[in-house]
């Protein structure tokens, strides 16, 4: 009897696999034309932005020039915000402010995080799975479900335009499935038009560019025996906060889709652990052994306290 069902789960498992595969090939296909069109169509947006703090209506205009891409986020309430693109500077204007110029490959404020990933890379750790067709912005359009395989992470619900591939709505979940924040386009044009919008911003006068202190190389006594899969170490560095005599370590993690920092200092306080959550990001502290580890980023409570309880302390800093 056993034989028998063994034969029948792994002729299951056959019939079922096929099925499977060409649906997370052909879904990642669809999240990589939307990568595409995000970075290459000319094209201009209205869109909210809904998260516990409130709703945030802005206008997202992208022409490619040539091989220049040039863009403006305006925020339409409230004092005048203002970011413009072009090439790779980003340049920022804000009530109160001095505006300043960071060098960057596109706005990070102006459209969700998933439509500038690498979906060849995330469908090693990620399923795609399809969920239907619906209507947004008066556009018929596929809807998609990002989840990470080894469930630590958040998972989002993207809205894809059947014609422009533009993404029209993208709801970040937790993993109860409440929605944590939410980006929607209420109306869009994508035409050639849309470069007369920004033409001038070729010739435009912009603020210099932010002097960036250059990191050193530093190696640090500790590290994290677990993170989840996929994910990689992007920059580390050691630096001194003016409210702290005490330099701070950290590392700052990615896997292409959500990014947190780990951060490790000297403390005199006792034992103790605490967190905070605000929308999508997580502060879990924690001191051993007189260093406070602080787990800073885009993970839920859990994942980000099992980081922080994985780290390794070589000896006292």
């Amino acid at each position: 009897m056993k034989q028998f069902w063994f034969a029948v789960c792994v002729l299951t498992g056959s019939l079922v696999y096929p099925t499977i595969a060409p649906a997370q090939s052909a879904s990642g296909a669809l999240l990589q034309q939307m990568n595409s069109a995000s970075q290459t169509l000319d094209y201009e947006i209205a869109f909210i932005s809904i998260s516990k703090q409130g709703i945030e209506s802005s206008r997202y205009r992208h022409v490619l020039l040539g091989k220049q891409p040039l863009a403006q986020l305006l925020q339409m309430d409230g004092p005048r915000r203002e970011i413009l693109q072009r090439g790779n500077e980003i340049s920022y204007f804000e009530s109160g402010l001095e505006p300043f110029t960071l060098t960057g490959d596109h706005i990070v404020d102006a459209l969700p995080a998933l439509a500038f990933a690498d979906f060849n890379e995330l469908a090693k750790f990620y399923d795609f799975i399809p969920v239907g067709r619906a209507r947004i912005a008066d556009r018929p359009s596929e809807v998609l479900r990002i989840v990470a395989r080894d469930g630590t992470r958040y998972s989002y619900i993207v809205w894809i335009d059947e014609q422009t591939k533009l993404p029209l709505r993208a709801d970040l979940l937790d993993r109860d499935g409440e929605t944590l924040e939410q980006f929607r386009v209420i109306s869009f044009v994508a035409n050639e038009g849309v470069e007369g919008a920004l033409s001038g911003l070729t010739k435009a006068s912009l603020p210099p560019l932010l002097a960036i202190p250059a990191t050193e190389k530093v190696d640090f006594n500790w590290q994290p025996k677990w993170l989840p899969a996929g994910v990689t170490e992007v920059s580390r560095s050691r630096r001194t906060l003016p409210s702290l005599p005490v330099p701070i370590e950290s590392r700052l993690y990615s896997d292409g889709l959500f990014s947190f920092s780990v951060n490790v200092s000297t403390s005199s306080n006792p034992t103790s652990e605490q967190f905070v959550r605000q929308g999508r990001r997580t502060v879990h502290t924690e001191i051993r052994a007189g260093q406070e580890i602080t787990v800073v980023g885009e993970l839920p409570p859990t994942t980000a306290k099992r980081i922080a309880d994985s780290i390794v302390l070589s000896r006292a800093q």
